[in-house]
């Protein structure tokens, strides 16, 4: 028979997996830019920047991009050759430009390669980022369908119609397919509960599962003490923080750099965990702490949600959505931690058996994160 002691071992230890598997890439949410020209000609263009050099190796598209450089150059001129048409035919494969359906065939060519774009660029590249699929639309087309594998994150995506000169922007979930772009007759906008439906899981998937700084955040503020009240005094501190810097950064109104924020961030992650191990309980100033972390944190859900833009006509339910998103993902990772470990919380050994040992690990990863954060500015 299982004990409930192995129970919450094994409980504990999956939580753990949850928040530790990748380590060297705590904020994770990097999106495939694609851009597609419908020019008067007749012809398509469509730009998706990517880690080229990681796909042409096969590897992450998180992984060393100067090691990623030092393997390419290291290669053959038959090698490279080999490796470069295998790239092209991972874009034929794996992406596919619909019309009516059918998917259109398209050249794939590099354009930053060798030029300045890609030796010059801040960020480690022989390949460059730029991934050029070149074809034709079929005379008669009706409706355009965009879609990319798994292979590639999710998709940023602009349809740039010189025809009619409209450009139209959504994003894609990892391996989704785009809804058909007209391309006779009036543009469609978005529906009001699509625009809302997809910044609510925009904003619930940066914290779930991509978030993983947030959260351990939360996690660390979970863990301190065993009563509800210590838990709801922070969680709410941090939600009203993060909701009014979100959305001040996302109208514009503050700004800070990304090189400041993401170290705060993660050293926000320590001071919490590292206040667990020292205090058993809520100090007086624990809420207004958090309170301060959580306007840094809301600066960092800006920074992503600037990347995916506002819609430009529901700019204000954009934003409302994505803050309610985040909000959904914090409440599923404290429902994941109470159950875990929330039927031993009033046991007179959670707090050595549970909130120290975790916290602990906690500290360590945040401090991890910080380090590898201000080397890598």
């Amino acid at each position: 028979m299982t004990s409930p002691l192995s129970v919450r071992d094994g409980l504990l230890a999956g939580l753990l997996v949850v928040c530790l598997s990748p380590l060297v890439s705590a904020h994770e949410l990097a999106f495939t830019e694609t851009t597609v020209e419908l020019r008067p000609d007749g012809t398509f263009q469509a730009d998706l920047i990517c880690d080229l050099d990681a796909l042409a190796l096969g590897v992450p598209q998180n992984s060393d991009e100067a090691a990623l450089v030092a393997t390419l150059r290291a290669l053959t001129p038959d090698e490279l050759h080999a490796r470069l048409e295998a790239l092209r035919e991972l874009f034929r494969r794996r992406v596919r430009l619909r019309f009516d359906g059918a998917p259109a065939p398209f050249d794939v060519s590099f354009p930053d390669q060798d030029t300045p774009a890609a030796t010059e660029s801040p960020i480690p590249t022989m390949l460059g980022l730029t991934a050029r699929l070149s074809g034709a639309v079929p005379p008669g087309a009706t409706d355009l369908e965009f879609f990319a594998s798994r292979a590639f994150s999710d998709v940023h995506l602009t349809i740039d119609d010189q025809i009619r000169n409209t450009t139209t922007r959504s994003v894609l979930e990892r391996g989704a397919r785009s809804d058909p772009f007209t391309l006779a007759g009036p543009v469609e906008t978005p529906t009001r509960l699509s625009v809302a439906r997809q910044y609510l899981q925009l904003g619930f998937v940066h914290i779930v599962p991509r978030g993983l700084d947030h959260i351990l955040f939360v996690l660390g503020l979970f863990l301190l003490g065993t009563g509800l009240r210590p838990l709801v005094w922070q969680v709410s501190a941090f939600t009203v923080a993060h909701a009014a810097t979100l959305s001040l950064a996302a109208l514009g109104v503050v700004a800070l750099p990304t090189a400041v924020v993401e170290p705060l961030i993660a050293l926000s992650i320590v001071y919490v965990a590292v206040e667990n191990v020292l205090t058993g309980g809520l100090t007086a100033w624990r809420p207004a702490v958090v309170f301060g972390f959580g306007l840094l944190h809301g600066l960092g859900f800006a920074g992503v949600l600037g990347q995916l833009g506002l819609p430009a006509q529901e700019r204000l339910l954009g934003l409302v959505s994505f803050n309610l998103g985040i909000e959904l993902g914090q409440l599923l990772v404290i429902g994941v931690a109470f159950a875990a470990v929330g039927w031993c919380r009033g046991r007179r050994w959670y707090r050595t058996r549970v909130t120290l040992p975790l916290s602990v690990v906690i500290a360590a990863v945040g401090l991890f994160w910080t380090v590898e954060r201000v080397l890598a500015r």
